[in-house]
């Protein structure tokens, strides 16, 4: 005999804790592997355990879960940029150190979209404008984004010497098209059949060239 799985009927309420972290982290998963295109308030809900109309006292639609999972995916990349800035050695040398800086930025963003291209994906969905948004959610432990934490490492060359003050402003949208640019050809891409080494090697030729073009 044969013996039928029968799943749980969905909930009205929430008892086991914050619905409204439930439904981001649902999102987050549903990015994860499927970019924004997947991140679903319906599909949110089932996998919270809980009817649809429940979702809709946090979230009023599909478009506020998936800027809450676009804030969070910001915030991972930034995150996984600290942990590039965190592993630097400091240098007696403020030129070199800045530099090092440069370059963590770049490759923790490039390992960020290929170890998590829905993500990464998810982050950029939208054309909402970088400068000077301070939304929290969008931070890493810094309290930075993504574009600030590149920004920072900018001021840093100028401060040490090697990027000419004059040759400061919009620097950042120089060196993020280009990162970006091989991110998307990467993951999205002609350069998608390339292996980790062979990317990695080409992301640290880019970042030389982003580094010579800046000085």
């Amino acid at each position: 005999m044969t013996r039928t799985t029968v799943s749980p009927p969905a909930r009205s309420t929430y008892r086991h804790g914050d619905l409204r972290h439930a439904l981001l982290e649902a999102g987050i998963e549903l990015a994860r592997r499927g970019g924004p295109d997947a991140v679903v308030l319906r599909e949110a809900t089932r996998r919270a355990g809980v009817v649809p109309n429940a979702a809709y006292r946090h979230y009023a639609s599909r478009d506020e879960l998936l800027q809450a999972v676009r804030s969070a995916a910001l915030a991972a990349l930034a995150l996984a940029i600290e942990a590039e800035l965190a592993g630097l050695r400091r240098s007696s040398s403020a030129a070199d150190f800045a530099r090092a800086s440069l370059r963590a930025v770049g490759t923790g963003y490039l390992k960020f979209a290929q170890a998590e291209p829905g993500l990464f994906r998810t982050a950029f969905w939208a054309p909402d404008a970088v400068e000077g948004d301070t939304d929290p959610a969008k931070a890493g432990n810094s309290g930075l984004n993504p574009f600030q934490l590149l920004g920072a490492a900018l001021d840093r060359l100028v401060e040490a010497g090697v990027l000419p003050r004059a040759r400061r402003r919009g620097a950042e949208y120089l060196a993020w098209s280009a990162v970006h640019g091989l991110a998307i050809l990467v993951i999205d891409g002609p350069l998608r059949g390339m292996s980790r080494a062979q990317t990695r090697a080409l992301g640290q030729r880019l970042l030389d060239m982003v580094e010579k073009g800046l000085s």
